[in-house]
């Protein structure tokens, strides 16, 4: 039994430090200057330049247009990633209660419609949705970013799979009350509803904070940049004997890993309570 259990710790220390030693590698990088990760490749020793490299990653200005700091691409991701989320989780638990509790029609086949999108990834109707957005003037817009991409089969799922679990005696009680449709959602269903909504607001925040493609396509102002497109915009630089600025490619990637990252440790015992709780 001892002996199984040490064997089980030394595969959960192995498989640890794979997923770490690359975030260390990168971290101790971004320490050094550029030339010196030019000229040596990456370092796993502390070098001089971290408050240099991290105060300039976030307050020099730079780009094509020389305005864009690292601040202003962190603030965008932001905006990016609690859009995403707040939206996501606002039109997933309204699609979610209309079908459980509203019982219309072809209410199943709604859902499974919506529920098919998960076949359809996102390059499938990236054409068709910028064709959209340009027709409507939201390139290089919070809007333009944001809203295309709100609705989510995932959260529809699982806020359905949720709102089946509540006891019926809650919504006759709640009619005896005088409850009606409002009411009910707002003072039953999303107080009860809080791990759950933390546990998908952490999935669609992270995702929307990774997002490279859809804002490659809806932004050409850099003002709009997200963080994760600065990290690219960085490495294309390379004219001449113009040397790429490896360490701040290597800040910018840690500061891009950062807030998912503490979302997650911060909030994973309500994480994982929203996805496993079943009795409520």
């Amino acid at each position: 039994m001892h002996r199984t259990r040490f064997f089980d710790h030394i595969i959960l220390l192995i498989g640890a430090f794979v997923m770490i030693a690359p975030v260390f590698v990168a971290f101790m990088t971004s320490t050094h200057e550029a030339v010196d990760v030019h000229l040596n490749g990456l370092q796993i020793s502390w070098g001089d330049d971290f408050s240099s490299t991290y105060g300039a990653v976030l307050t020099q200005k730079g780009g094509f247009t020389g305005e864009v700091t690292g601040a202003r691409m962190v603030m965008n991701s932001f905006i990016l990633g609690i859009g995403f989320a707040v939206g996501k989780i606002v039109l997933s638990m309204m699609a979610a209660y209309a079908i459980v509790y509203f019982r219309f029609r072809l209410g199943t086949l709604f859902f499974w419609m919506i529920f098919t999108t998960l076949l359809l990834p996102l390059e499938v109707r990236i054409l068709p949705t910028y064709d959209v957005m340009t027709k409507l003037h939201l390139v290089n817009s919070y809007t333009g970013l944001i809203l295309p991409l709100l609705a989510s089969a995932t959260g529809t799922f699982f806020f359905r799979q949720f709102f089946k679990s509540v006891p019926d005696e809650l919504l006759e009680a709640a009619r005896i009350d005088g409850a009606g449709p409002v009411k009910f959602f707002f003072d039953i269903l999303v107080p009860l509803s809080r791990t759950m909504i933390a546990a998908i607001f952490i999935i669609m925040f992270v995702y929307g904070w990774n997002q490279y493609l859809w804002p490659v396509l809806m932004t050409n102002d850099e003002s709009f940049y997200t963080l994760v497109r600065g990290i690219k915009q960085i490495l294309l630089v390379w004219v001449g004997s113009q040397i790429p600025e490896y360490n701040k490619a290597f800040a910018l990637a840690i500061l891009a890993m950062l807030p998912p990252v503490l979302i997650v440790v911060i909030f994973q015992s309500w994480f994982i309570k929203g996805l496993t709780e079943s009795d409520k």
